[in-house]
């Protein structure tokens, strides 16, 4: 049988704080407290509803903005969810935006210690001879891991794409499929990479939606290296070449990503802005100029900041959920999710988020600190935009022959 809490919706909630550029480094925030009415829904017995994907830009009175691409969508980094979108999962040539898959990888091998970033790394025929972006490397004259990143990154280089590759993986088909067990492993559904430049291959797809997850997850495991990507210049072989990126000239919010282009992808841009404690991140892809893919992306990140709120609905700082325990050696526990939880929303609606929790009843001992018995749906306007994990969140032994017998009547008389 389950039971259901609500929490009312008057409790004044906080924003998360963002620690740098790192969605990994989420600090605990004052959030409500759970609260004990018996909400309307869902009812008792019912299983949970499953976390609605409508776009946040859907509960709100502000229309999303028009914008010049073939596909694009805008997502708050902070709770990961989508603000708004057009042919997200249309699948797209990536071009040199494949290359956030590539320096993820190669950063996977500097956090496991593999290479590192003074490593000379030989420049092959191969990449020598990678035609587009270029940084300019040459056969026989090493270059380390460190000058590469930025090759890749700053100056789109697909040469210091292929040595990086090399380095990492041995050959670029090798590296290729190293590529490929990461997008398995984060969930992009709609992607495959043939080669770590972004080179025209009829096979090698993705989508607005999928780069989405890929930059949010570099930005959240590699915190280290994503300084690289708000560089605005590098100089190698006495050759000075700009960060393609407009935005980071135009706004001193904006930190990052990265630039593509191909004739068949158009201009395309992910890019990045963190102010105050809320980062938002945009995909733009199909735009018909550089300027228009800056434009129109700096349109997507206004629009997401001045028309939606992150709130933190639970920290390390809530007690969660007390709920009676029966046969065990104390008569409440708390419940609670086992993460912070934030929830972005359109602006002056946190008031209105309704979380409902829905547990196991009766709870009977034993339980194990971080044992999932139930859920907890966080709803606006009738939508559940999420459903997480309702956990115990301390050990509660089981009672000797007598308690459990005492609660064993008491729970016959109810």
């Amino acid at each position: 049988m389950k039971n259901n809490r609500s929490l009312p919706s008057s409790v004044a909630f906080s924003r998360r704080a963002l620690a740098g550029a790192v969605l990994s480094a989420l600090m605990a925030a004052s959030a409500p407290a759970w609260a004990q009415q018996q909400p309307a829904a869902p009812t008792a017995g019912t299983a949970p509803a499953a976390a609605d994907t409508t776009p946040v830009a859907e509960l709100s009175s502000v229309p999303a903005p028009t914008i010049a691409a073939r596909a694009w969508i805008t997502i708050d980094a902070s709770s990961g969810q989508v603000l708004a979108a057009a042919n997200p999962d249309m699948q797209i040539e990536p071009a040199s935006l494949t290359k956030i898959m590539t320096a993820y990888v190669v950063f996977n091998a500097l956090k496991e210690k593999r290479i590192t970033l003074e490593q000379q790394v030989p420049v092959s025929e191969h990449a020598w001879r990678t035609g587009g972006s270029r940084m300019f490397i040459e056969p026989r004259k090493p270059v380390t891991v460190d000058e590469l990143i930025q090759g890749m990154i700053v100056q789109s280089g697909n040469d210091a794409s292929v040595a990086l590759a090399e380095a990492v993986g041995g050959s670029e088909s090798a590296f290729a499929a190293l590529m490929n067990q990461e997008a398995e492993r984060l969930g992009l559904k709609r992607t495959h990479f043939m080669n770590a430049t972004g080179l025209p291959d009829p096979q090698h797809v993705t989508t607005v939606a999928d780069l989405a997850v890929l930059s949010a997850a570099l930005i959240n495991d590699h915190p280290d290296y994503y300084h690289y990507y708000k560089q605005k210049e590098f100089t190698y072989n006495k050759i000075t070449q700009p960060n393609r990126n407009r935005l980071l000239w135009a706004d001193p919010s904006v930190d990052g990503m990265k630039t593509g282009h191909t004739d068949a992808a158009g201009y395309c841009l992910v890019s990045t802005a963190l102010r105050g404690d809320r980062r938002v991140l945009t995909v733009l892809a199909g735009a018909d100029s550089e300027a228009t893919r800056a434009e129109e992306s700096l349109k997507l990140l206004n629009w997401s900041f001045q028309n939606f709120d992150t709130v933190q609905l639970y920290g390390k700082s809530q007690p969660g959920l007390d709920v009676r325990v029966w046969e065990g050696t104390v008569e409440t526990v708390k419940l609670g999710p086992p993460h912070p939880v934030s929830l972005t929303v359109p602006r002056g609606k946190a008031g209105d988020i309704k979380p409902v929790a829905q547990h196991t009843d009766p709870l009977v001992a034993p339980l194990s600190k971080g044992q999932q018995v139930g859920t907890l749906q966080l709803t606006l306007d009738g939508k559940v935009l999420r459903t997480e994990p309702l956990v115990v969140q301390d050990d509660v032994e089981r009672a000797g022959f007598f308690g459990r017998l005492v609660d064993m009547v008491k729970r016959k008389l109810q």
